[in-house]
């Protein structure tokens, strides 16, 4: 299966392609879309879709992961990354990309083994797990790869379940 992940935000967009097979991933491509602080927040907006659009539209992957949003502290930038992240889901539902939206915990959880685990261990698993010389730049790009992953690794889990149930009927 060939799983984009996406790292949301609107001064960086992170992404990764993945092809995962039996619980090995092999990267495909990887980058990040970037925007400049004095744009327009409309032409950043027109960017991140475009962008990704083409690497919905290059690649065809048989699903997307997305981070799943959540305000901590600041609000203000909150609102412009759900903005960010809208024209993201629009790009994936025009291409006929499924959406699968994971918290950091799960994250976490499925690269590290441990839902607390700090983001360099995050990084570093990523690394490992894709068998890569060094971790992806920018750090959004890594947790783009942690986030296909993810999805990896949950769907593989439900292929599991779903070929046990057919085995016990």
């Amino acid at each position: 299966m060939i799983v984009l992940g996406i790292d949301p935000g609107y001064a960086i967009v992170g992404w990764g392609v993945l092809r995962t097979e039996a619980g090995h991933y092999v990267p495909l491509a990887s980058g990040a879309v970037f925007t400049p602080a004095g744009m327009a927040f409309g032409k950043r907006l027109c960017r991140i879709y475009d962008d990704i659009a083409a690497v919905l539209t290059q690649w065809k992957p048989q699903a997307a992961a997305i981070e799943k949003l959540y305000f901590q502290n600041n609000k203000t930038t909150g609102i412009g990354v759900a903005e960010a992240r809208g024209v993201i889901l629009l790009a994936c539902e025009q291409a006929g990309c499924p959406v699968y939206e994971y918290t950091p915990m799960q994250v976490k959880q499925a690269v590290t083994g441990y839902g607390r685990a700090k983001k360099p261990q995050v990084m570093e698993m990523t690394r490992r797990l894709l068998c890569l010389r060094e971790v992806p730049k920018p750090d959004d790009t890594a947790d783009a790869l942690a986030m296909a992953i993810t999805h990896g690794q949950a769907s593989a889990s439900a292929m599991r379940r779903r070929s046990l149930e057919k085995f016990r009927q």
